[in-house]
């Protein structure tokens, strides 16, 4: 990044946030001029990032997700490092199993909903007591098409981001009116996490899209951005979807 914008004065905890979707929404905050706290298992990742970021308005810190230890050292840092936590995007997230339900490792599933549910209500937990609670802010936890539409393959992942909409309307009620609470449910994006849906076979994933392409990391970094801004001040326990209307191929033959 070349040219940053002026201070926002906000600060924002993005989990999972290295690389893809989660570096995409972390890029776009500072874009505006917030300052951000990224996480991730992998510290040279990580570090890479923030350089990228810039040292200036960026910090990380390495851990799991689902840790709590690492949950609540990430908000102390934001703490720390920039007086406020105003915005949370949980985004970290797992999907190590592709088969049917009927055959899923019931550790496997307790793996995905440690990760990519219990973790995101941990690092919201956390969040509203050292912050949001006295002062308001936003939370964005970014779902999936396959948490409203049945995903083959993927059950066990899409399960968990069912489970993460309803978890934002049941925060959304509760936080309120202090603190708004949002999801995006994006369809698929290029990122590693999501490459095994379309590597080597790009063209023929993006046709059966209407806008005639799979997502990247910046259309989930614009849609977080407005759900942490003053436009969506309006908004709250409501998924965004950002699909590339996909979804209007249901029922069509």
């Amino acid at each position: 990044m070349t040219a940053l914008p002026e201070l926002s004065g906000k600060v924002a905890l993005v989990t999972g946030a290295s690389r893809g979707i989660g570096y995409g929404v972390a890029e776009a905050l500072v874009a505006r001029g917030d300052r951000v706290v990224i996480t991730g298992r992998g510290e040279d990742a990580l570090k890479e990032a923030v350089e990228q970021l810039g040292a200036e308005r960026a910090v990380y810190v390495a851990g799991k997700a689902h840790d709590e230890a690492h949950q609540a050292i990430a908000v102390e840092r934001a703490m720390e490092a920039f007086g406020r936590v105003d915005y949370l995007v949980n985004n970290a997230g797992t999907n190590p199993v592709f088969g049917p339900l009927a055959d899923l490792d019931l550790n496997v599933a307790r793996k995905v909903f440690e990760t990519n549910v219990i973790s995101a209500l941990g690092f919201a937990q956390k969040t509203w007591h050292a912050w949001q609670k006295d002062n308001g802010g936003a939370i964005v936890n970014i779902a999936s098409v396959a948490g409203i539409a049945p995903s083959p393959f993927i059950a066990a992942y899409g399960v968990s981001k069912a489970a993460m909409i309803n978890l934002t309307q049941q925060m959304a009620h509760e936080f309120a009116p202090k603190v708004r609470v949002n999801a995006i449910a994006p369809a698929v994006v290029k990122t590693k996490f999501a490459q095994a849906l379309y590597e080597g076979r790009e063209a023929e994933a993006a046709a059966s899209y209407p806008l005639g392409r799979l997502g990247v990391p910046s259309d989930i970094g614009g849609a977080a951005a407005f759900l942490t801004s003053d436009q969506s001040d309006w908004v709250t326990g409501q998924t965004l979807v950002v699909d590339g209307g996909i979804f209007l191929n249901a029922g069509v033959g």
